[in-house]
């Protein structure tokens, strides 16, 4: 397979799904990190992710990749916190 249809596939399988904002908090709180940590990681401002979590930006395509990436991450390590209304108490 050449590499444009390998970068085509990867694009097609690719999950950027986002989950819901009070689940995106829940996630980042879970494992005890802030936003400018958040935002560290992924390249941005603490404001970009702030912004993110409240649902008045959405991250752009590579940022969006990377957002997606990490809280898919910490919803297989904090599966309780991946769900929608759950607490954020602990």
């Amino acid at each position: 397979m050449s590499d444009p249809l390998r970068r085509i596939d990867a694009l097609v399988e690719e999950d950027n799904t986002l989950p819901a904002l009070q689940v995106r908090q829940q996630l980042r709180l879970a494992a005890g990190l802030t936003q400018a940590e958040v935002a560290d990681a992924i390249g941005v401002k603490r404001l970009a992710v702030a912004r993110w979590e409240a649902g008045t930006t959405q991250p752009h395509r590579g940022n969006r990749r990377a957002y997606a990436h990490l809280l898919r991450k910490l919803a297989e390590k904090y599966p309780d916190a991946a769900v929608e209304g759950a607490s954020d108490e602990r």
